[in-house]
């Protein structure tokens, strides 16, 4: 995948488009924890411009976090409808550290992992120079963007068609550049946990998702203590399908025991500073 500016405004664009991810994120949190806000109150809050705002609530609202109605804009929420990556990475990132960290337990030096387009694999993907070399595949861009200058990371990403609710590509074209590929270890979440089988939202990411689990040698999934508690539309494998499934210290006992019983290899990543569930 080639992209971006040339080399020489390299290092501004990169700066620019990081203060702008961090201002979306600002105006995603402040947008769900109010409710509704004013677009003026945006503007003078963050001191940008009416078409700078305007910018960025278009984008928000594109990833279906945001609408924007006249002079206002109102958080929204379904369950339909997968929360935006902006907001998604704002959310439980200790625990996703813990995940990641304990999922880097199972990449050896010389692997290929599959990372999928989960807030929780950008986590590990700033952990995998520490098992480098390795040959990374994704269809995240956000995960590329992570890994593109790690010299000993042999980075493949897979394109099809752009979405930016979740900074990756999807659909046939992205489902058959993976079929050609066989790697070692996919690592994956999920958005939702239901009857201990993995739920999305959109039939687009379960089609991305189990091309990458049946090009793959060993399966992981990571999830954090909340996806227990969530609901979406479409089913992809159970958890049994998993060769080791791993959570954070906050998953409630029930859930735990209830997995070991059913011969699950479950790993309970611990969260410095959490209070054990």
């Amino acid at each position: 995948m080639t992209a971006g500016p040339g080399r020489g405004d390299d290092a501004g664009w990169h700066t620019r488009t990081a203060k702008q991810r961090q201002r979306q994120r600002e105006i995603a949190e402040l947008v769900v924890a109010e409710g509704t806000v004013r677009i003026e109150d945006l503007i003078e809050r963050f001191g940008v411009s009416a078409m700078t705002v305007h910018r960025d609530l278009d984008q928000l609202e594109s990833q279906g976090l945001l609408r924007k109605t006249r002079g206002q804009v109102t958080a929204l929420s379904s369950s339909l409808t997968e929360s935006g990556m902006t907001f998604r990475q704002t959310q439980h990132n200790a625990e996703k550290d813990a995940l990641a960290v304990a999922a880097l337990e199972f990449i050896e030096p010389g692997h290929s992992v599959f990372l999928d387009d989960s807030t929780t694999g950008l986590h590990l993907a700033r952990l995998l120079p520490q098992r480098a070399p390795l040959g990374v595949i994704t269809h995240s861009a956000a995960v590329a963007a992570e890994l593109a200058r790690e010299p000993q990371i042999s980075l493949t990403v897979v394109g099809g068609l752009y979405h930016s609710w979740c900074d990756a590509y999807l659909g046939q074209m992205t489902v058959d550049a993976i079929r050609r590929i066989r790697a070692d270890t996919f690592v994956m979440s999920t958005a939702a946990i239901t009857d201990d089988i993995c739920f999305f939202q959109t039939q687009d990411t379960i089609a991305v998702k189990r091309a990458m689990f049946d090009s793959s040698a060993q399966r992981i999934l990571y999830t954090d203590h909340t996806k227990f508690g969530q609901r979406a539309l479409h089913a992809l494998l159970p958890l049994t399908e998993f060769d080791v499934v791993i959570v954070d210290e906050l998953t409630p006992d029930v859930h735990v025991d209830r997995l070991r019983r059913k011969g699950i290899e479950v790993v309970v990543a611990p969260v410095p500073g959490a209070a054990q569930a």
